[in-house]
């Protein structure tokens, strides 16, 4: 069989060619490894009319609506993680300048597994979040044809674009994450495009000598990005912690729409990549996240 191509290229290529204005993009990632890095080139690039689809729409979604990228935002809980509400997100919400649907965590998920799966729409059990169905329509009922009893159904997702940061991959597009899983298979399974990008970029061989991290395989990615820190201020596991004191900062920043731009004068528009960013935050912060080795033990996976 011959080998697969590489589909290793530059961010700022992997975005020109693959996101699109109007595109739903969903950023995937539980508490680490959001992709702030691709979320900065969109913004960088300049895209427009893009619906957000996010289960947790952290500070890169607050970035991104300051930055006039967004119409509509798709999402389960909305804050600022530890700290309070994402004031750019809120008030856009609360003005009618984008349109927005809402649901549980568990809602977001399943319609992520349902796009993932190929399936219409996914059943749920009835939950504390029934109320959601007064505020968002697309939350049905159907009856269940073996207990006659109804259950909660919602629409599959399918993102026109997902962009999953992860620890390694190869540069066919074979992805590894540990620490905290999220929501990043279902998403790239779900989504018409995919782009990864990643710490490190490993060969081959070493992504086959520990298949069970593989959570995304070659055959559903469009583009294959290196780029190390891409998720700062958010953490990855092994690489660099959560930076708390720049989300305490955002609060501080994201109450004037002055401070908003200037930051993003600062750290994206004026930065050609992800690497002079990290240079600029500096040694005092590089040294601040650094982590500390605590490796798994080995695991034999024999051979015969």
């Amino acid at each position: 069989m011959p080998a697969s191509q590489s589909k290793l290229i530059s961010l700022k290529e992997a975005i020109a060619q693959w996101v699109h204005d109007g595109d739903t993009i969903y950023a995937a990632g539980f508490t680490h490894l959001i992709p702030f890095a691709a979320c900065h080139e969109i913004i960088r690039q300049g895209r427009k009319d893009l619906t957000l689809a996010r289960a947790t729409p952290d500070l890169v979604y607050d970035q991104m609506v300051a930055a006039g990228c967004a119409s509509k935002v798709i999402f389960s809980y909305i804050g600022n993680p530890g700290v309070g509400s994402l004031r750019i997100l809120r008030a856009a919400l609360e003005s009618g300048q984008l349109a927005w649907e809402e649901y549980s965590h568990f809602g977001m998920i399943s319609r992520l597994q349902a796009g993932a799966a190929g399936l219409p729409f996914m059943p749920m059990n009835q939950t504390a979040a029934t109320d959601l169905e007064h505020a968002n329509k697309a939350y049905r009922r159907v009856v269940d044809p073996y207990s006659g009893q109804e259950v909660i159904v919602v629409p599959a997702l399918h993102p026109d674009v997902a962009i999953v940061h992860v620890q390694r991959a190869d540069a066919q597009g074979n992805a590894q994450i540990w620490g905290i899983i999220g929501e990043q298979k279902e998403a790239a399974f779900a989504a018409r495009r995919v782009i990864l990008t990643a710490e490190e970029i490993v060969d081959d061989a070493v992504i086959r000598s520990d298949p069970n991290r593989t959570l995304i395989p070659e055959f559903i990615v469009s583009a294959v990005c290196h780029v190390p820190y891409a998720a700062h201020p958010s953490y990855t596991q092994g690489y660099y912690d959560r930076d708390n004191e720049f989300y305490l900062a955002w609060d501080q920043i994201s109450q004037s729409r002055q401070a908003v731009q200037a930051y993003l004068d600062e750290w994206v528009y004026s930065l050609p990549d992800r690497a002079a960013y990290w240079e600029k935050l500096g040694q005092e912060t590089h040294a601040r996240l650094a982590v500390r080795p605590r490796l798994s033990e080995a695991i034999n996976y024999g051979q015969y």
